[in-house]
């Protein structure tokens, strides 16, 4: 695998995914735009109650005057909102493989007034390695993955494209389930069973995977537990 660190912007562009690549996610697309087309209108209601951790990674995060900050798998732009709200200084970008996903961000940011601050595009998080993805922006200063992870199947090649697009001293931001070790066995057991209903699924080789970045010296980790290991907030900060 390329180095990270020294893959040219010009090898970046001519990047292209592979045929079976290409057909796992299209079909990933699919199963997004079916498992959203109604749901969608309710999605922040119903998620609020379960997606722990959301809003704590938001108000720690650093978004300064001029940050691009980035969120992969932006739903309905509910995150995109809150953090503009914050901090209204920064330039916002939405990413999404749901086409009724993006419409339903473009809705929301339109009645609060903020179409012209976040920019959306659909397209899988992978192809974040093509600068036509964003095209105006080389490199961001903030991107963040809010509970999209367990629900990407090439979550690998996700997360490399993101660091390929994280600027130096940039972080990037995890918030997703984790093992649940510090609640009774039956209830991460039940809560597993449940998620894998919505093709969620606990990745404890993304972890792995990031401890692994630090190791090599691509960056800083720091983990943190939310709800007793119900879910965990990462921070990678790159080199």
């Amino acid at each position: 695998m390329p180095s990270l660190h020294t893959e040219s912007k010009s090898s970046r562009n001519h990047e292209t995914p592979s045929a079976s690549q290409g057909e796992l996610l299209s079909h990933q697309a699919e199963a997004m735009n079916h498992m959203y087309r109604f749901t969608r209108h309710v999605y922040d209601f119903s998620r609020k109650y379960y997606l722990l951790g959301r809003d704590r990674m938001l108000d720690e995060m650093e978004a300064p005057q001029g940050a691009k900050v980035l969120e992969v798998g932006c739903g309905t732009g509910r995150n995109l909102i809150r953090l503009a709200k914050r901090c209204p200084r920064a330039h916002y970008y939405g990413l999404d493989i749901a086409r009724v996903m993006i419409e339903k961000a473009e809705q929301r940011l339109k009645k609060q007034g903020l179409q012209d601050r976040v920019e959306l595009h659909c397209s899988p998080a992978e192809e974040l390695n093509d600068t036509n993805v964003f095209a105006e922006v080389e490199e961001f200063d903030v991107i963040y993955f809010s509970y999209c992870l367990s629900m990407i199947p090439t979550w690998n090649r996700a997360m490399e494209s993101a660091l390929n697009r994280l600027k130096p001293g940039g972080s990037l931001h995890i918030v997703d389930f984790w093992d649940q070790s510090g609640w009774p066995r039956w209830f991460a057991g039940a809560l597993r069973r449940w998620l894998e209903w919505f093709g969620v699924h606990f990745r404890y080789e993304l972890l792995e995977e990031l401890k692994r970045w630090s190791e090599q010296g691509k960056g800083e980790l720091q983990l943190k537990s939310i709800c007793r290991n119900y879910a965990y907030h990462a921070v990678f900060k790159k080199n």
